[in-house]
C-alpha cells in the first residue's frame, strides 16, 4: 500500500535519482576533470555496485512510498552493461510513471533500440556545445558535437522523446546559447540550460564562472520572441520558455540564481549504493548496500527510507552564498558518483 511522507519541510518524495556507474567516457572539467579521473583512475569494481535486481528491490520499495518517477544516471549510464535489463525491470513496478535516462549521448546507436525496446522513452542528452571545436575542448576526448547531433537524430528517429541538456560556463561555452537554440528549435527539441553549479570537489567552481538566468534571458531576448510557458508540474526545475513563431520551447535551470530547494521532491542513489537526499550532498551517505547484502527485509528497508526521508531537510542552494562557501567547505559527494 502507498503511504505519502513528507521531510522535515514539507516536501514529498516523487522521484528517485539512480546512478548506474561511476564510469564515464567523457573527461569534461565541471564534472570529471582528466587531471584527476586519469587513465590510471580507479573505478568501483562491479561487485561494489548494486545489481539490477537491487536496485529494481529498492525502486519498489520507494514507489510504495510515493515515488512516481525513476531517472538512470551515471558516469556515463550506457556504460553499465545490459543497462535495458534493469529498464524492463523497472518498467513493470506498480506506480513508477515515467523512467527517464540522462546520457551524453554518444552511444545512442549502439544501445538505443535495446532500451526502447525494453520500454524506455525519454532520454536527456548532456551536449555542452553544438560547434565542434568548443566541444572538444570540454569533453577532453576530442569527440566532435555533430557526433552527438547524429545520436540525438538516430534516437528521435526510432521513438525517443529527447531533451538537450547544457552546462554553461562563461567564457567557455556562453557563446554556444543561440546557436544551440536555433538549431533545436527547428527540430522542436527542448534544449535546457543549467547554471553551472558547485557539485563535487573538483570542478573548480566559483560564481564569477556563472551565467544566471537573466543574463541568458538578456542574450536570448536579443535574438527571438519569447514567452514564459506555466510550471507543468510541482518541483519542475527549469523555467520554460516559448518561441511565439513557433511552439518549439527551452528551459533556464536556475540552481544558483534561483535555489529550487522548497520544491524539491528526489531521493539520489549513488553509484556505490547510497543514499543522499541532496545532490550537493557531504560524502557520507547512508550506505544501502550495505544493509540489503547484510540480509534487510523488505521491511527494514521501508522503515529506513521512511526514516531517511523523514529527517531530510537539504537546502544547500537556498542557503548558497559566497560567505558560507568560503566557509564551509564541506567535501561534498562527487558528481560521476551522485548523477545530474
Amino acid at each position: 500500500m502507498k503511504e505519502v511522507i513528507q521531510d522535515k519541510l514539507g516536501r514529498p518524495i516523487r522521484d528517485l535519482r539512480i546512478s548506474v556507474t561511476d564510469r564515464c567516457n567523457f573527461r569534461c572539467d565541471y564534472c570529471m576533470p582528466k587531471e584527476i579521473f586519469g587513465d590510471d583512475y580507479t573505478f568501483l569494481p562491479k561487485n561494489e555496485l548494486l545489481t539490477f535486481e537491487e536496485l529494481t528491490r529498492i525502486s519498489k520499495i520507494y514507489a510504495q512510498l510515493g515515488v512516481k518517477k525513476i531517472r538512470i544516471t551515471g558516469g556515463e549510464p550506457l556504460l553499465r552493461r545490459n543497462l535495458y535489463k534493469l529498464v524492463e525491470q523497472l518498467n513493470l513496478i506498480d506506480d513508477i510513471e515515467d523512467i527517464g535516462l540522462t546520457t551524453n549521448g554518444l552511444l545512442l546507436k549502439k544501445h538505443g533500440k535495446n532500451l526502447y525496446q525494453a520500454g524506455l522513452r525519454r532520454i536527456n542528452v548532456s551536449l555542452d556545445a553544438i560547434e565542434d571545436n568548443v566541444f572538444q575542448e570540454i569533453n577532453n576526448r576530442n569527440i566532435k558535437a555533430s557526433t552527438i547531433l547524429e545520436q540525438i537524430d538516430y534516437a528521435v528517429s526510432i521513438g525517443f522523446e529527447v531533451k538537450v541538456n547544457v552546462v554553461i560556463q562563461k567564457g567557455v561555452n556562453d557563446n554556444q546559447i543561440i546557436p544551440m537554440i536555433d538549431y533545436f528549435k527547428n527540430k522542436n527539441i527542448e534544449v535546457r540550460f543549467i547554471e553551472f553549479m558547485d557539485v563535487g570537489n573538483d570542478n573548480g567552481w566559483n560564481f564569477n564562472k556563472v551565467v544566471t538566468k537573466e543574463e541568458m534571458l538578456n542574450m536570448i531576448e536579443q535574438h527571438f520572441e519569447i514567452s514564459p510557458v506555466a510550471p507543468k508540474y510541482y518541483g519542475e526545475v527549469a523555467k520554460y520558455f516559448r518561441h511565439k513563431d513557433s511552439d518549439a520551447q527551452f528551459g533556464l535551470i536556475t540552481s544558483v540564481s534561483e535555489s529550487f530547494c522548497s520544491t524539491c521532491t528526489r531521493a539520489r542513489l549513488s553509484s556505490d549504493g547510497k543514499f543522499y537526499g541532496c545532490l550537493f550532498a557531504s560524502s557520507e551517505g547512508f550506505d544501502v548496500k550495505a544493509l540489503i547484502r547484510n540480509g534487510a527485509t523488505d521491511d527494514d528497508l521501508k522503515a529506513q527510507f521512511k526514516r531517511l526521508w523523514s529527517i531530510r531537510n537539504d537546502q544547500y542552494s537556498d542557503k548558497r552564498t559566497m560567505q558560507t562557501i568560503e566557509n564551509n567547505r564541506k567535501k561534498k559527494i562527487n558528481m560521476n558518483y551522485i548523477g545530474g
